[in-house]
């Protein structure tokens, strides 16, 4: 297991896998080759034609978000931000771009231990995500201000 291999307060961007032994690497390849599997099981639909995966959990959003958030929803009409503008991003790339890796890895982690993860639960994850900085959308006036803060969304 990872945990084996690297503590709570180890940064996983410098850990060296050339320094593991010849059990330990192989344990790590099998382990890696499972979870991209699982990975991939989950989210295949969003990279076939016409992109069904994708375009089914935008909608989940957006119905996700009128009902947890309905002033964020309405907002977001207003100014006629679409919520593919800015979540086919989040779909896409699984919230690698918007994360720092330490989170990007705990995350996974977590769609890793729960059922279809990568392919349910993590719309539930890009909704909260959203409505995290609902505050901040709200105080953007217009379609220009609310996708820029979108799209570099302090996360750091």
């Amino acid at each position: 297991r990872s945990s084996d291999l690297l503590g709570p307060s180890d940064d996983i961007s410098k850990f060296e896998v050339s320094s593991l032994a010849k059990e330990s690497l192989a344990a790590v390849e099998a382990d890696s080759y499972w979870c991209l599997t699982h990975l991939l099981d989950g989210i295949q639909d969003n990279y076939t034609f016409a992109q069904p995966g994708i375009q089914t959990k935008v909608n989940g959003m957006r119905e996700v978000v009128n009902r947890v958030d309905a002033s964020l929803h309405r907002h977001l009409l207003e100014n006629s931000v679409e919520y593919l503008q800015f979540s086919f991003r989040w779909f896409n790339n699984l919230l690698m771009r918007e994360l720092p890796l330490r989170c990007v890895v705990r995350l996974w982690d977590t769609y890793h231990a729960e059922l279809n993860g990568f392919g349910n639960f993590h719309l539930y994850v890009c909704s909260a995500f959203l409505v995290h900085f609902s505050k901040s959308i709200l105080q953007e006036k217009d379609f220009q201000g609310i996708m820029l803060l979108l799209q570099s969304l302090p996360t750091s």
